[in-house]
């Protein structure tokens, strides 16, 4: 082997992520599984290194197992169209828009909740009891 070897303390110092991440990495897939040295540690090549750095993005983008799986195979055919990349982060992007609007939604029912109370009553007259408690009856729930 020629080049820099990564034990996988190194990966995990370099990249930020935990060894019992990679280690899950390896045994999903992710992540190709190592050589091994004499003493039966782990050695990475800076392929690995490159690989966990673009599943590590990736996650903090908040992409899925399967969808990186998919990018990780896509980009295995650089001569390839990107469409399917394309798609894969389209998706994902229409994912977070519809969670920011679920957060949005609940950032002002909290608020309007909190701003009904002042914090001076007894819990039997508290508007925020009193809110969560209507809000269920108010749309059928048991």
């Amino acid at each position: 082997m020629y080049g820099p070897m990564f034990s996988i303390g190194d990966l995990s110092r370099r990249t930020g992520v935990k060894v019992p991440t990679i280690r899950y990495y390896e045994q999903t897939g992710l992540m190709a599984a190592p050589d091994r040295s004499e003493g039966n540690q782990r050695r990475y090549e800076p392929a690995d290194l490159e690989r966990l750095g673009f599943i590590r993005h990736a996650r903090d983008l908040g992409l899925s197992i399967e969808a990186i799986r998919e990018l990780i195979t896509l980009s295995a055919h650089p001569e390839r169209p990107c469409a399917d990349v394309d798609r894969i982060a389209a998706e994902h992007l229409a994912d977070v828009r519809a969670r920011i609007a679920r957060l949005t939604r609940l950032e002002e029912e909290l608020a309007r909740m909190v701003s009904a109370c002042d914090g001076h009553h007894p819990l039997g007259e508290c508007k925020v009891i009193r809110s969560l408690t209507d809000h269920g009856l108010c749309h059928g729930e048991h």
